[in-house]
């Protein structure tokens, strides 16, 4: 069986990592480059770096940040925001990053997807996925949450899958913020359609939260920010947890 994996992630605005509730309402959580070499040294299994604003503003990742973090850490690290080409997922690649992460361009431009894989491969291609709950479907959202499609989240999913993509960070925008527990119920259903790694988002809140995503949603990664970063939920104390509920997690 392969070990779950823990995930803290840092979103950035302005160089500071921000953490809001349902995509809303922005508070400052601290120094991202101190924050990956406390979660790098706390057993954290990966780091996910989203600069949100980079769609929205049309600015490039912060590919300044990426170097300095992942001369800071000795864990795989993903970078996402603003990447729409080749060149800047070259970019991302060369300040230290593992894998990139694209979300609205890959929508918009699905090829991005194909050439992104057959270029660097498969492994270090995640695409970001957020999909609200509405009237009994779920839908995919772009631009940091901002403008809704009328695509549905698992035929959306299922295409990244077959274009290359070697993941999927799924968020529920429903859940995300509220510290309620993960959207285990859809999690279920991609984990059935899809054979690529499904790594959960939006809403952590206690060490429950991950038990479930992983034994009912059946990710096989969870990414949490505010539990983090706010010291609410200690890794090393999680990782023990999720082991006595027979989950194998690395230590």
């Amino acid at each position: 069986m392969v070990a779950k994996r823990i995930i803290p992630c840092l979103d950035i605005d302005n160089n500071r990592t921000v953490k809001g509730v349902n995509f809303l309402n922005l508070i400052d959580a601290g120094d991202p480059v101190e924050l990956a070499k406390l979660y790098s040294n706390q057993g954290a299994d990966e780091l996910v770096f989203l600069d949100i604003t980079a769609t929205k503003d049309k600015r490039k990742t912060l590919s300044n940040l990426a170097l300095k973090i992942s001369k800071n850490i000795n864990i795989p690290f993903t970078v996402g925001g603003g990447i729409s080409s080749i060149d800047d997922v070259s970019s991302m690649l060369f300040s230290g990053a593992d894998k990139i992460s694209i979300n609205t361009q890959a929508y918009r431009t699905p090829d991005l997807i194909n050439k992104v894989s057959s270029r660097y491969g498969s492994q270090c291609v995640v695409v970001a996925i957020d999909a609200k709950y509405i009237n009994g479907s779920w839908y995919v959202y772009l631009v940091g949450g901002r403008e809704k499609t009328n695509t549905k989240l698992i035929d959306w999913a299922v295409e990244v899958q077959e274009r290359g993509a070697g993941e999927i960070l799924f968020t529920s925008m429903n859940n995300d913020g509220t510290k309620n527990g993960f959207a285990n119920e859809i999690l279920s259903n991609l984990s059935e359609k899809l054979t690529i790694p499904i790594i959960a988002s939006g809403g952590a809140g206690k060490v429950q939260d991950f038990v479930d995503v992983f034994k009912i949603g059946n990710a096989d990664a969870a990414l949490a920010a505010s539990v983090f970063h706010f010291k609410e939920i200690e890794i090393k104390n999680l990782k023990e947890e999720l082991i006595k509920n027979n989950i194998k997690v690395r230590l």
